[in-house]
Formats: C-alpha cells, sequence, structure tokens
C-alpha cells in the first residue's frame, strides 16, 4: 500500500520546556513526517514560538472547554479535509519523544489493512542527573516506580504479540480513512458528537479511540521497535490525580461502551483489579492478625520458596532497565506499597464515579530538584 504523507499532530499545553525534545524526535525520524502541526491549546507560555522556531506550523485552538480531546478535535476539523485516505496522522504528546524508526515500523505494520492504529511501547524517560543510585532518593521514588512499571507494561505487550490494550496517548499512528470512519459513527455506533474523531467527553481520550478503534473491527497494535519516551509524574500528588484520570477514565469508557465482545475483556480485567484489592484487604488482615497473635515471623518450608520465586520474578521483570530497576524491585515491600497506593485510585476512583463527582483535569506540577 502506497502512503502518501504522514502528518504530526501535537497537542501541547504550555508545554515550551519539553517541546523542542518531540520536535528533535521528529526530525531525527528514519521516514521522516511530511508536515509537523503543534496544537497550542490555552498556551501562556513560550509554547506556539518554540514550535515556530522548530520548523514546525503551529494550530491555535479557539474556545476549547473539552481538554485535550477538544484540541484535537479542532486541529482535525482542519487537517483531514486537506488529507487523502491513504495518508497516515500520527498524535504524539509534546513532553514524549519518538525512537528513530517509530514511523518506519509503524508505516510498515499499516500495511496490513486489518491494523487500524499502531500505538507506541512507551517508558518513562530516565533520570541520568543523578547517578545510578539517584532514583532511590525518596523524592525520586514515583518516577523511578514508574519507570518499573512502565518496562513490566512494554514487557507484557511483547508476551501479546504486540496486541495493544490502549492506543497510548504518548504517540499512535493512525490511519486518516479510520480516523473518518470513526467521526462518521460518532453519536450512532459509536458515542459522543457527530462528526467529532474524539469523543470530548472522554477523559481518556486515547483509551477510548482504541474501543471505537476496535469496535469498527480493526486491531490495534503495539510493535516491537516503536517505543517513545515520555515524562513520568514527579510527585505522589500528581501521580494521584494523572491514576485518577486513567482509572475513572476507563470505567466511563466502559459505561458509556455496554457490554460487548471488544469490551468484554476490559470488563474482566477491572474485576479482576477490583478483586484483587479484597485479596489484598484480606491478607492485611490476616497478616495483622497472625501478628497479633504471635505467629507471625520470616516465611518458612514451601512459603519460603513461593518468597523467593515472587522476589525473583519482580527482579527479571525489570531486568531490562538494568541496575537501577533492580535494585529497587529486589526489596520487595517498596513496589508493594506502589501496589497498595494504585489499589487506593481505583477505589477512590469507583467511589467518585458511584457518586457522581465531577471530574477534573490535572496538569503537571514542577519537577523536585
Amino acid at each position: 500500500m502506497e502512503h502518501t504523507r504522514i502528518v504530526a499532530l501535537v497537542p501541547a499545553h504550555d508545554e515550551e520546556r519539553a517541546l523542542p525534545a518531540a520536535l528533535a524526535s521528529l526530525r531525527a525520524q528514519r521516514v521522516g513526517p511530511d508536515r509537523v502541526v503543534v496544537v497550542a491549546d490555552g498556551c501562556t507560555d513560550g509554547t506556539a514560538a518554540v514550535a515556530l522556531a522548530h520548523g514546525a506550523e503551529v494550530l491555535e485552538t479557539v474556545g476549547n472547554t473539552d481538554r485535550k480531546a477538544g484540541a484535537l478535535n479542532q486541529a482535525l476539523r482542519v487537517l483531514l479535509p486537506t488529507l487523502d485516505d491513504a495518508d497516515l496522522l500520527l498524535v504524539l504528546d509534546a513532553d514524549s519523544a519518538l525512537s528513530s524508526d517509530f514511523l518506519a515500523l509503524a508505516r510498515a505494520h499499516l500495511d496490513d489493512p486489518t491494523v487500524g492504529a499502531i500505538g507506541g511501547i512507551f517508558h518513562g524517560r530516565p533520570d541520568d542527573a543523578h547517578g545510578l543510585l539517584g532514583e532511590l532518593r525518596l523524592r525520586a521514588l514515583p518516577g523511578a516506580l514508574q519507570r518499573n512499571e512502565y518496562t513490566r507494561y512494554a514487557r507484557e505487550i511483547a508476551r501479546r504479540g504486540g496486541r495493544a490494550r490502549v492506543l497510548t496517548g504518548t504517540a499512535t499512528l493512525f490511519r486518516v480513512r479510520t480516523l473518518r470512519r470513526i467521526a462518521a459513527e460518532r453519536g450512532t455506533g459509536l458515542p459522543g458528537r457527530p462528526g467529532d474523531v474524539y469523543d470530548s467527553r472522554a477523559l481518556t481520550e486515547d483509551n477510548e479511540i482504541t474501543l471505537a478503534v476496535r469496535t469498527l473491527g480493526l486491531r490495534a497494535v503495539s510493535p516491537a521497535g516503536c517505543t517513545v519516551e515520555t515524562e513520568v509524574m514527579p510527585t505522589w500528588r500528581d501521580l494521584w490525580h494523572q491514576r485518577m484520570r486513567w482509572q475513572r477514565g476507563a470505567l466511563e469508557n466502559l459505561r458509556a461502551y455496554g457490554f460487548s465482545r471488544v469490551t468484554a475483556p476490559y470488563w474482566l480485567q477491572q474485576v479482576g483489579m477490583y478483586l484483587g484489592i479484597l485479596a489484598v484487604v484480606l491478607f492485611l488482615l490476616a497478616t495483622a492478625l497472625f501478628a497479633a497473635l504471635g505467629e507471625l515471623g520470616p516465611p518458612r518450608d514451601v512459603w519460603l520458596l513461593v518468597t523467593a520465586v515472587f522476589v525473583v520474578e519482580r527482579i527479571w521483570t525489570v531486568r531490562r532497565r538494568g541496575w537501577r530497576g533492580i535494585l529497587l524491585a529486589a526489596p520487595i515491600v517498596v513496589e508493594f506499597g506502589y501496589d497498595l497506593f494504585q489499589q487506593a485510585v481505583y477505589l477512590a476512583a469507583a467511589t467518585a464515579l458511584a457518586q457522581g463527582r465531577t471530574a477534573r483535569w490535572h496538569h503537571l506540577s514542577p519537577a523536585p530538584i
């Protein structure tokens, strides 16, 4: 299949600091985009000026109140009429940077007509400023734990043969034909306003458009080599707000789509997560009871073997991060605490949704020094 053009769309809200790296990664592509358009959404800094200085076009949103999805919809209303069905459109976050082969590999996989879009395999941007042990500083722990988490997620995608659970908002390459089909189905076969590519009501526009692509009968794929580095949340507060949005958005997306062949695995995943929380609560209660009875001690016999297998698994699954990831994973208690943090997020998100509380978008705090 011949692809005539690749257009890169970079939504940005006050991203003058991160934007140069994203644009540099586009210039470094082995197969580069024909156009780069930065969507400056309500910016109060020099985002537009930085984009122009780096050779990108700038499209400024007007009166957007629908967050990232609204900014992308405004841009796509301008761009899609100028593109052919065979063209490709990349959506790249302004705080993310592509591997140099991303577009070449993604374009090759889109020669398969059953594939609707290619999502990146994202990794947390490394903290190289503080040396090998820098990530183990208390203030650096949120970022370090996210990097381990993303490494395990990349491994999971590889084990699934590249099948993407979510077309990540950090970087996804779409067929223009697919985006037009989505816009045409909004309000009838798909949730959302007729004519919109992205559902502006969705808190997690990337998760929602994944469901849209798959509902159209197309596959969502994240091939090996299509990697992207993205910023991690620098503080526990930022991480809490990000994960609240992710989880609540996922639940709202499933409610909007209902139960179907496409959504069944996502529903089962959610049920499994909440059953897992119940299992952890029971484990903690049992541990507290044994401690109160004076029966708590180090693992023995078969439990010692189980513990050893668990430790090895945690280390093995982050080995690609090197010693930084291994040193963080080895003392199980640190990552177990991170798991508890995320489970608290899941409970809070479900509670907020059940109570009908208004969800709010959160922008990143300045990174700690």
